[in-house]
């Protein structure tokens, strides 16, 4: 089990980043920069001179402007039997900060990124014209799809082209988001505003009482940094800097609630950051989900952990403060000073309302595991350059090759991995594409609640292993597995199985 001691130790473990390469600042060229270098072009983000410390904080007052609730898309058509929707990749402008317009990359021209919801056994179709300079990959985290629509590193969808994504939607319940994955490319995409949501219901989730319909919020949370214009400053491998926190692509919002029973969907948009989320006055938080949808049972606790692409579900009671009373969502990891990375967003509670809802004590029942025909380790570890050289992200010792298959998997079959964080200062995480696993052990022992339902992304603090059990039955292919630390998986961190 993943402590909040743990997660804070390893932070100050590393000189009080739990997110650097090492415990010194220094600039390091952005994979997206090796990538144009490489084709005889320079990159203005990581080529112009640093502009300082992130100066989002001074250009706004905490807990003044309103969370935002992330647009519902509507389906173009809902002939055939599946829903379809059109999306455009374009550049746009949001009032992130008061009083200043901050270009963003968007779907649909929305920061945050717009919702879908969709239903197990209904496809959804989305055609996907990308009206941005780069190429990009549309991958919709936490899916089972054809390879085709997965939105593999190499499957790129170029500039000006239009490419329709297929999600068949057969799986369970779970709240899942789509973002980037061009490689090189995905760490400065999604940090500029390329990520959304995609929530995916099923007749067992619809069947219970739980808070519904706008008492439902998606929360997307991260970091960022500006420059005193208001402009996103992206830099690889720059966790110290990115000190103003964002919910729903707002600084430190507000959000007005009712005295009553709230579920909240909590996403780890971060490229680097690890939260470390709680209630100012320590209040119990009911977890009900984590990536791959709801657990077997409640979990009551007082912390939710979050390492980047990580989902948790969560039920809060806002009945137990009085109508005019207010509570923060504090964070209480590093890097960064903690007057700022330390508070997330407030709940300022307005009015009374019923609240015909409740938590029951059971909520799914999963599939017992079956028996796996093998086990494999996988090891991740960031190395440092010498001699000005950019670090590398390596899995297996490897850097991602999309020519070389590191895993040849019969279709099938389960199999039981144990992966390891070679680092000793680095923190790492691991999404697999494709599947929802299980998670057996955390260094040598059982996991804690929070991690015992589906899962598609697991985080390893330095020095961890955990072993993990998948079962690839759905589709053939090749699919990548990779640290879903952004900046990581764009260093390299990324490798590539095959299920045949």
């Amino acid at each position: 089990m993943v402590t909040r001691r743990r997660m804070i130790g390893a932070a100050l473990a590393t000189g009080g980043g739990v997110l650097l390469l090492r415990t010194t600042v220094r600039p390091a060229a952005s994979a997206a920069s090796v990538q144009d270098a490489a084709a005889g072009h320079t990159h203005p983000a990581t080529d112009a001179p640093d502009p300082g410390p992130d100066a989002g904080p001074a250009l706004v007052e905490k807990f003044t402007t309103t969370l935002p609730v992330p647009p519902l898309l509507s389906p173009v058509s809902t002939a055939g039997g599946a829903d379809t929707y059109a999306v455009t990749m374009l550049r746009s402008f949001a009032r992130v900060l008061p009083g200043h317009r901050t270009e963003v990359l968007t779907y649909n021209g929305a920061f945050p990124g717009p919702v879908i919801r969709a239903r197990s056994g209904r496809p959804v179709i989305v055609r996907q014209t990308n009206l941005l300079d780069d190429a990009v990959s549309v991958h919709l985290h936490g899916s089972k799809v054809p390879v085709d629509s997965d939105g593999g590193p190499m499957n790129l969808l170029n500039a000006g082209a239009t490419r329709t994504y297929t999600y068949p939607n057969d799986q369970p319940h779970a709240s899942l988001w789509f973002h980037d994955h061009a490689h090189h490319m995905e760490s400065e995409h999604v940090y500029r505003g390329l990520a959304g949501t995609y929530l995916l219901t099923d007749a067992t989730e619809a069947a219970l009482p739980l808070p519904s319909g706008r008492y439902d919020l998606p929360i997307a949370l991260r970091d960022a940094r500006f420059d005193a214009s208001g402009s996103l400053v992206y830099r690889m491998d720059d966790p110290f800097n990115r000190t103003t926190i964002l919910a729903n692509g707002r600084p430190w919002p507000k959000a007005e609630v009712a005295a009553r029973r709230y579920r909240l969907r909590l996403l780890n948009s971060s490229n680097l950051r690890f939260f470390s989320l709680r209630l100012a006055d320590g209040g119990p938080i009911t977890q009900i989900g984590s990536d791959g949808g709801l657990l077997e049972r409640p979990h009551t606790t007082d912390t939710i952990d979050l390492s980047p692409g990580e989902r948790a579900d969560v039920v809060i009671d806002f009945s137990r403060y009085p109508v005019g009373s207010s509570v923060v969502l504090t964070n209480s990891l590093p890097p960064g000073p903690a007057e700022h990375v330390g508070q997330v967003m407030r709940f300022d509670v307005v009015r009374s309302a019923a609240d015909p809802s409740s938590v029951p004590d059971l909520l799914r029942t999963l599939p017992a595991l079956g028996a796996a025909a093998r086990e494999r380790t996988v090891v991740l570890k960031v190395e440092e350059g010498t001699g000005g050289a950019a670090p590398r992200g390596l899995i297996d010792g490897k850097v991602y090759d999309p020519a070389r298959v590191d895993a040849q998997i019969a279709f099938g079959t389960s199999e039981i991995w144990t992966v390891v964080n070679a680092n000793t200062d680095v923190p790492h995480n691991f999404h697999l594409h494709l599947v929802q696993f299980r998670v057996l052990e955390r260094n040598g022992k059982a996991p804690g609640p929070e991690e015992s339902g589906l899962k598609d992304t697991v985080r390893l603090l330095p020095g961890e292993s955990v072993r993990l059990q998948a079962t690839f039955d759905s589709y053939r292919g090749r699919y990548p597995y990779h640290c879903h630390l952004l900046d990581h998986s764009a260093m390299g961190m990324m490798a590539q199985m095959e299920i045949a």
